[in-house]
């Protein structure tokens, strides 16, 4: 499926920036810094968690598409990521996830319902966010999810960006880790998708992959009142060969959970397949 934006080719950083533009920015409190917080819309809240090297920006094509549904869209860059600060000890899931819930509380009057979304790393964040909220928790949907214990590495395949890279190296070290992580197809690796990848590597603090390999998110699972949403990408190399467990494994501790698989998709599957998770998601919010 074509993932590609014709202007956003042509220059990712003011694409970004326009959209950024139509957002209200809040601030919460994170360690001894700050949590950043994008918005657009009014309506219903849905809060969204972007994955791990991520910030806002891994939504770019759903949150305008969301909010210009009648919904107020409250988009994290999470504690160590993007924009926020760092969150300071201890660095696991409830830790984390206790800055997001604070600021979630801070950010919506206590009578609000919410609909909670997350992506890989922010599903497993999501999940503890999603055992705090209780009753006020309305559904939790979760894209391409962690939080299912150990996977093996994705074998000579990703290449660690740093300081001492060249330009040119910087690039091409991004478009391959997008090309075997993140998409699973090669021509939508354009412009756009490596410019986000390389601005939010640089700027990525909090290490996410030992929280993602937890169980955290299958702990809590039984634990959530609300009901659960999951959707991967058919050519998710995340779950390359353990798709079917996975899904097994959510059944067995949600056995109400729906479940749908995009078809042709990879693990960024709200960017590459973004009409299908637009759909799915108004679909589970509605």
């Amino acid at each position: 499926m074509k993932a590609i934006i014709e202007e956003a080719e042509v220059d990712p950083h003011a694409w970004l920036k326009d959209i950024e533009s139509r957002s209200q920015v809040k601030r919460t409190l994170c360690g001894n810094g700050q949590m950043v917080w994008h918005i657009w819309g009014e309506g219903a809240p849905i809060v969204f968690l972007h994955g791990g090297h991520g910030d806002w920006s891994h939504w770019c094509r759903n949150v305008e598409q969301i909010a210009a549904e009648g919904f107020k869209v409250i988009v994290a860059d999470l504690p160590g990521l993007g924009a926020s600060d760092d969150p300071g000890p201890p660095y696991t899931a409830e830790g984390i996830a206790e800055i997001v819930y604070y600021g979630i509380t801070s950010l919506l009057p206590e009578n609000s319902e919410i609909d909670l979304v997350g992506f890989s790393f922010g599903s497993v964040i999501g999940a503890v966010v999603a055992e705090k909220l209780d009753i006020r928790l309305k559904s939790f949907n979760v894209v391409g999810a962690a939080g299912f214990g150990p996977r093996e590495r994705i074998a000579n395949s990703m290449v660690k960006i740093h300081k001492a890279m060249s330009e040119e190296e910087r690039i091409a070290a991004a478009q391959n880790n997008m090309r075997w992580l993140m998409l699973a197809h090669p021509e939508n690796v354009g412009e756009l998708a490596t410019f986000m990848q390389l601005l939010n590597t640089d700027r990525a603090r909090t290490l996410s992959r030992p929280i993602s390999m937890t169980t955290r998110l299958l702990d809590a699972l039984p634990n959530i009142l609300a009901p659960v949403n999951a959707v991967w990408g058919e050519l998710d190399r995340t779950v390359e060969g353990t798709l079917e467990s996975r899904i097994d494994m959510l059944k067995t501790e949600r056995p109400d959970a729906t479940v749908e698989v995009f078809h042709d998709i990879g693990h960024w599957a709200q960017f590459e397949g973004a009409s299908l998770f637009n759909k799915w998601l108004l679909d589970k919010v509605n």
